[in-house]
């Protein structure tokens, strides 16, 4: 099984309106990154009525770009948000009120973080916070299995939180909008309080129950094997979850100093996002009775395997 999913020369030019399907249309907005890869994808769905997925960063040209694309007869009715990250949500609003077009989404930057994550967001001790849009506010909430119609096509809203707590995708027809929940060319950061892997994990197994057809990213190209590439992702975190326990026999570890012996062929700029993910794992480690730690939790706490827990399980060491 591979984990690349993305060929090598995806590269396509941001602000041109690519056609992937019968209805649908790409484009790449100008914001590449490490994060992002070569930017965000935009989506244009529907004839007529067009509904935008994922308008993208706050920048003038994309948003010209948006408009651009629309052909005669064609406008914006609808305005969907898979979650609410600088990279995908803050130009719903602008857009909104170039063309009138309500804004939907599963709710606000804090909507739909799990009870251990609002927890250690008032406790303001777990650092994170990375790239979040905390002004957005969409028109219209979608509750999970929210169905949105336009003209000619129907999409389904999936609350899949773990990425981010607002997390949507969008089922239209069997092919999916997966956001940043699943992607060809790398997997999701999950960074706490915002990101939740125990609920990731939980969203992965949900979408592959769901046998969908394709898969359409907030980063990357389509995935045309989408069963084989969330289960390469919830291998790779079960892999990293041993990773961790194993490092841990060695004495109690943090998640920067894990995340530096765990991620040996990382570059050092991508090393705290790394850090991030390790720590989400701890937390869910906890959450299982695997590790412990000293309270309140924080980024440079100690964790130490609960031996009592793991007699049953050593296999994972």
């Amino acid at each position: 099984m591979t984990s690349a999913f993305d060929p090598a020369d995806f590269n396509p030019a941001p602000g041109e309106a690519t056609p992937l399907a019968p209805g649908l249309r790409r484009i790449l907005a100008p914001n590449p990154s490490p994060m992002t890869f070569r930017g965000t994808n935009t989506y244009l769905l529907g004839a007529r009525d067009i509904a935008v997925i994922d308008p993208g960063p706050a920048d003038a040209v994309h948003m010209e770009a948006i408009l651009a694309a629309l052909t005669p007869g064609q406008r914006i009715s609808h305005i969907l948000v898979t979650h609410a990250h600088l990279d995908h949500s803050p130009l719903a609003r602008p857009l909104s009120e170039a063309t009138g077009a309500p804004v939907l989404a599963y709710g606000d930057a804090e909507a739909g973080r799990s009870d251990i994550m609002q927890s250690l967001a008032l406790g303001g001790t777990i650092g994170g916070g990375e790239g979040v849009d905390r002004d957005f506010s969409p028109d219209v909430t979608l509750p999970d299995g929210a169905v949105v119609e336009g003209d000619g096509w129907q999409l389904t809203a999936l609350w899949t939180p773990g990425h981010f707590g607002n997390h949507l995708c969008f089922d239209w027809q069997g092919q999916v909008f997966s956001g940043d929940l699943v992607m060809g060319w790398a997997s999701s950061l999950v960074s706490p309080p915002d990101g939740d892997l125990t609920d990731f994990m939980t969203s992965c197994r949900r979408l592959r129950s769901l046998a969908p057809q394709r898969l359409y990213p907030g980063h990357g190209a389509p995935i045309e094997s989408p069963e084989d590439r969330i289960t390469w992702l919830l291998t790779h975190r079960e892999g990293r979850e041993t990773d961790i326990l194993r490092a841990l026999t060695h004495g109690p570890a943090t998640a920067q100093s894990l995340a530096r012996a765990i991620y040996t062929d990382t570059p050092a700029s991508l090393l705290p996002a790394a850090a991030r993910n390790v720590l989400s794992h701890l937390i869910d480690l906890l959450g299982k009775n695997h590790v412990t730690c000293t309270a309140p939790l924080a980024p440079d706490t100690e964790f130490s395997l609960n031996s009592n827990a793991l007699e049953k399980d050593t296999k994972k060491l």
